[in-house]
């Protein structure tokens, strides 16, 4: 990206949001501070009124305003792609609240990229797993929850627990949601267990918002899903393994702790944070000709171990035999 290009995308990123700090900036173009700070006074030189504080971040003035932005064919691409997302993964209201901002989207948009969405709109689709049809949250629970988690309203909720089977009348507090599994979780601090929960949405029956304002300072989602890891002492592991076997594990992946994955020497390494390091080892040993481990070295002995007893037991049989 030239530089023209990148001041004018940090000037939209410091219209995205009330102050930004020059760290974001930096993280985002994977730029050096002294950049940041050049194309910032850049950015002040052609006459954006903007307002800097040390340590805060960096804010334009209350009033100014800018021409509408205008999207490139990729990112209208990209909004069209989320809009059939929201369709199959969120709830009615969240999809219809969407398609509503789509509208808008669209009303922007020069007349070239109007046509080409409209003839690339019946070749994208997503399908929910055929194992999760019945998720479909007709419930409504995700707009509550943001707007329980942004003004900390205490919620109420009546929800169904699986492990016990039993039906239950919670008080919680809204820290954060995500989508993992083809299910949407709340993290949540439950009053009546006097902890944090993990609430699968899919599993409330019920759900308001209350006049109840909560002032506890809670982790933030990424803070609260790193610190339980810690506390699961959860093990890293790093494996690389052939192209060829995409295919068999994309699915099984998630089940043993998948966090990410990157194309590296014609080979894809992966990453995984696993509480069970023995089921890991099993698993992975289905592919072990297709696969090397990278760390921990822990995880190599175990493969090792499994495999000389399996070689041990073969040479006993065919020799019994």
């Amino acid at each position: 990206m030239n530089r023209i290009d990148r001041i004018s995308a940090i000037l939209i990123q410091l219209q995205s949001r009330r102050v930004v700090k020059a760290s974001d900036i930096a993280e985002r173009f994977n730029l050096s501070l002294r950049t940041v700070y050049r194309d910032i006074k850049a950015l002040e030189e052609a006459g954006i009124p903007l307002i800097g504080e040390a340590g805060v971040g960096y804010s334009i003035m209350e009033g100014y305003r800018l021409p509408p932005v205008m999207f490139t064919r990729e990112e209208a691409v990209a909004f069209l792609t989320a809009e059939k997302l929201m369709e199959k993964l969120t709830d009615p209201l969240s999809d219809e609240n969407y398609k509503s901002a789509m509208y808008k989207i669209r009303s922007v948009l020069r007349l070239a990229e109007k046509d080409f969405l409209e003839n690339i709109d019946g070749n994208i689709e997503v399908f929910k797993s055929r194992r999760t049809q019945h998720n479909q949250l007709d419930l409504n629970p995700l707009q509550p929850i943001l707007k329980g988690i942004a003004q900390k309203n205490v919620l109420a909720i009546h929800y169904f627990a699986a492990h016990n089977q039993q039906k239950s009348e919670r008080c919680i507090e809204p820290v954060g949601v995500f989508y993992q599994d083809n299910y949407w979780h709340l993290i949540a601090y439950c009053r009546l267990r006097q902890d944090y929960r993990d609430f699968r949405l899919d599993r409330i029956s019920d759900i308001s918002i209350t006049n109840d304002h909560f002032k506890t300072l809670h982790p933030n989602l990424k803070e609260f899903i790193a610190k339980s890891a810690k506390e699961k002492n959860l093990q890293t592991v790093v494996i690389r393994v052939e192209k060829r076997v995409l295919p068999y594990i994309n699915e099984q992946k998630y089940y043993n702790g998948f966090v990410s994955e990157y194309e590296i020497g014609g080979m894809i390494e992966m990453t995984f944070l696993t509480e069970f390091l023995e089921g890991f080892v099993r698993w992975l040993m289905m592919y072990g000709d297709m696969a090397e481990i990278i760390s921990p070295e822990s995880l190599k002995e175990k493969v090792r171990s499994i495999a000389e007893i399996i070689a041990q037991r073969n040479k006993l049989t065919a020799y019994q035999s």
